[in-house]
């Protein structure tokens, strides 16, 4: 025991000695070389352009809604790009979720590109408006407690690929609150 004690008390000024250098050769590090000086600065760009295809016109009924009292009812119109390349669907979603997220419900509409009228000239841009209808359901087919509701709509233009529909354009989303009474 006194052997082990004595070796102990040997290496303790050495290691005094490491850990003294180590917080020295640290602290001269940092000096040299600050953390903010490691982390890459991002260049800054400019604001992405607005997507030709986009939302001009987002109306919903009734408001407040009254949960078991119908549908609510989105009515998203859409500005279609002027040329849509390939395009075979346009599709529309909402997601209308609960703050907790313990209640949401998701609403898709998908329908050929082809059943919209083509555009009229070289200057306009075809609108298309498409229904979406909530029965006020959660994704457990129970109905939805009363509450503040968000909702984010989005679009996309998809066009076939070797495996199924690939998404080709999306438009910026909206987003909102919705109260249920």
């Amino acid at each position: 025991m006194t052997m082990l004690a004595s070796g102990v008390a040997r290496l303790q000024p050495v290691l005094q000695k490491t850990v003294l250098w180590a917080g020295l050769l640290g602290l001269c590090f940092l000096i040299l070389f600050p953390i903010d000086g490691v982390a890459k600065e991002n260049p800054s760009r400019s604001p992405r352009p607005e997507p030709e295809l986009k939302i001009v016109q987002l109306n919903i009924a009734p408001m407040p809604y009254t949960v078991g009292n119908g549908p609510l009812q989105f009515d998203v119109t859409v500005q279609l790009p002027k040329e849509m390349k390939n395009a075979t669907l346009l599709e529309v979603t909402a997601l209308i979720s609960s703050s907790s997220k313990a209640s949401l419900r998701f609403l898709t509409h998908r329908q050929s590109v082809e059943d919209y009228p083509a555009v009229t000239g070289k200057h306009e841009q075809s609108k298309v408006s498409i229904t979406l209808l909530w029965d006020g359901q959660d994704h457990r087919n129970q109905q939805a407690s009363v509450g503040i509701y968000s909702y984010e709509i989005r679009i996309k233009l998809l066009t076939n690929g070797d495996s199924g529909p690939r998404t080709m354009m999306v438009a910026w989303p909206k987003r909102g609150t919705v109260k249920l009474t």
